[in-house]
């Protein structure tokens, strides 16, 4: 089981609801997929009118609803939507996003930690998405998020994980203590295995299923790779050598 503060999940895949042709589309992927953790950006739900919204196509007895501040610049702007999405009985969970750049997409270390100490502060379970530099991840654990939650490469690029021992540093240091969840650049099943590999609790999946030419049969493959993973990680792997070793025993061998 998956324990995010203190609620357990089964899955290991979390998908965002961004991006799909078709809310059934998205729907269906999100059914193939076997997530439990669904994340939003609250700056896309209709939170006055609930026709044709989002909101209509995620079963909330079925998922988990994890709003996340997608969109925001500034910590300020992160906290607002943070405590917006709360009183209006979204979640009190978060997924911090504070991204500067519309060009990189990649998150403000010093803003993500600023919005999440407040947000700590007022009683939310705070998910920052974050660098992996694990300077930064071990004060955002400090403050008392409950994940962390490091790039595996830039938003919607697809190119996986760019700097898997980046990834591996933040792993050990976390160890343990709250579940590491590898957010943003997977491309395929086999970037999701190697982060389970690595010794990540989960990743979070999102363009990869919607931009992929079958959501839907992507989303089975993506829950294949995170449950095989997992499975190597807790299986543990054989050593890497320099010199090659024979499959078969030697001792005993006929003619020896």
């Amino acid at each position: 089981m998956l324990t995010i503060a203190g609620k357990s999940f089964r899955s290991r895949l979390m998908v965002g609801t961004g991006k799909y042709k078709t809310f059934p589309e998205m729907k269906e992927a999100l059914d193939a997929s076997g997530a439990e953790i669904v994340t939003v950006a609250v700056r896309r739900v209709n939170l006055d009118l609930r026709e044709e919204s989002l909101l209509n196509y995620i079963d909330l007895d079925r998922y988990f609803l994890l709003p996340n501040t997608a969109g925001c610049h500034t910590a300020e702007e992160a906290v607002r939507t943070a405590r917006l999405a709360k009183a209006a009985g979204l979640s009190n969970w978060v997924k911090l996003e504070v991204i500067p750049d519309d060009g990189t997409l990649l998150p403000d270390p010093v803003a993500t930690i600023a919005a999440a100490k407040v947000l700590v502060e007022e009683g939310f379970v705070v998910l920052p998405y974050t660098t992996d530099d694990h300077i930064v991840a071990r004060q955002l654990l400090e403050i008392g998020c409950a994940t962390i939650m490091p790039y595996g490469s830039a938003i919607g690029t697809g190119q996986g994980l760019s700097s898997p021992e980046r990834l591996k540093r933040i792993i050990d240091m976390v160890d343990g203590r709250v579940p590491v969840v590898i957010d943003a650049g997977i491309g395929a099943p086999s970037d999701a295995a190697l982060a389970l590999e690595l010794g990540a609790d989960a990743v979070l999946v999102n363009t990869a299923l919607a931009k992929a030419e079958d959501p839907v049969q992507m989303a089975h493959a993506m829950r294949l790779g995170v449950e095989a993973g997992r499975l190597a990680y807790l299986a543990g792997r054989i050593p890497q050598t320099e010199t090659a070793a024979p499959s078969s025993p030697t001792a005993g061998l006929i003619g020896s």
